[in-house]
């Protein structure tokens, strides 16, 4: 019988995904179909579960080759308008990174009028199919003489454009708050001080990894939705751990699991990799990513059937226990539908809430995995290898 009264493959799944047979609903519509049937009905009936995240990820960038030059040139010093990419891997290769700032102090961005230019402008613009300048400087060899190249590209003149992310879809993250008396600058955004706001950076009940918590269906060669494309999961993100305190049905209580994720950057749509200006921060990369959870038993269906009320993280100090390479303590736990409400109490004072990442696009994200596994354009892909998780 084995352990469930409920087993699918994903050779099964992936059959009625052909047919056209396969019931696929978002991660919010799961929630509702097992608080009414429970999860081996909810089993029996759903076969995939969608979920989606619109988020800014830091670590992320892309791998461009932009094809030989007459005479030839060992590219050694790379500028996509303006913005440093780099060049040690090979003649024509770079990696341009999301963070990487286009000339000046990103600091400067605090003053009115100032804004930050950088890596993820120069992908949002690839995709968008806009004009970039390309400049190339040598050392000069017999087989590459070339010392410097400078010319106009887009996408389409790239011979390979990959994106490939290292660290995305964080699994939880902080709530961010500032208790000193001055206004601080972060990657989490402003934040006022004396706690006069709180940001936070996950969708929650709709985030990719809050609906399989122990990795069971995710890992190397998991296809996925990646900036508008079909994308996959390459390898664990990194600083992925796994080894956290956990709620509810697995759920972490704090910063655990990360995807990397890799695909073809040339198939991808500008309005799901943005470039963002963090102010007084530096430059970033939203990026839109959606895993579909194959419902193979009824312990996927409970995990799947997660809510704002379930998942909890931790809030932090960014002016004190941030900066300080470690976190000292957290200043108290809340859940996403306390985030979601506007308004929290952290020491007894209620603080704004605001979100960096978009429900809204997360869950046009969901909707448009379903619809591209309904319409059988999707098929799922079977993890090789898990991601890396703890002994349950």
């Amino acid at each position: 019988m084995g352990k469930y009264k409920i087993n699918k493959t994903y050779k099964e799944i992936n059959e009625k995904i052909k047919q056209g047979k396969a019931v696929v609903v978002t991660a919010e519509e799961m929630s509702d179909i097992v608080d009414r049937h429970g999860d081996i009905e909810a089993a029996q009936k759903i076969d995939v579960v969608t979920t989606g995240t619109f988020s800014p990820m830091c670590s992320s960038g892309a791998f461009l080759n932009f094809g030989h030059t007459a005479p030839k040139i060992k590219a050694a010093k790379i500028w996509l308008n303006d913005v440093a990419a780099y060049g040690g891997i090979a003649a024509v290769d770079c990696y341009i990174g999301a963070t990487e700032v286009g000339g000046g102090d990103p600091l400067n961005s605090v003053y009115p009028g100032e804004f930050n230019y950088g890596g993820g402008h120069v992908i949002e613009d690839l995709v968008a199919g806009n004009v970039i300048r390309l400049r190339m400087e040598g050392y000069g060899t017999d087989c590459y003489p070339a010392r410097k190249h400078e010319k106009n590209i887009t996408i389409k003149d790239l011979r390979d454009a990959i994106l490939f992310n290292p660290r995305n879809a964080y699994q939880n993250y902080n709530c961010a708050v500032n208790m000193s008396d001055k206004i601080i600058y972060t990657y989490m955004g402003v934040l006022r001080p004396r706690m006069a706001n709180a940001n936070y950076a996950t969708s929650g009940q709709l985030s990719p990894l809050f609906n399989d918590p122990y990795y069971k269906t995710i890992g190397i060669g998991t296809k996925i939705f990646l900036g508008g494309a079909q994308g996959f999961v390459a390898w664990e993100g990194t600083q992925h751990n796994p080894h956290v305190r956990r709620g509810k049905n697995g759920v972490p209580r704090e910063a655990a699991g990360a995807i990397a994720a890799i695909g073809n950057l040339k198939e991808m749509r500008p309005e799901w990799l943005v470039g963002a200006s963090m102010l007084g921060y530096g430059v970033s990369l939203y990026v839109g990513i959606g895993i579909p959870i194959p419902i193979l038993n009824e312990e996927m269906a409970r995990y799947t059937g997660v809510r704002d009320e379930d998942i909890f993280t931790q809030v932090y100090d960014y002016s004190v226990d941030y900066p300080k390479g470690g976190m000292v303590g957290s200043l108290g736990e809340v859940n996403y539908k306390e985030l979601k409400s506007g308004a929290i109490i952290v020491n007894g004072q209620k603080v704004a809430t605001a979100p960096l990442s978009s429900y809204v696009r997360a869950r046009e994200i969901a909707d448009i995995l379903k619809e591209w596994i309904e319409r059988g354009d999707f098929l799922l892909g079977e993890p090789q290898r898990c991601l890396p998780s703890v002994i349950r």
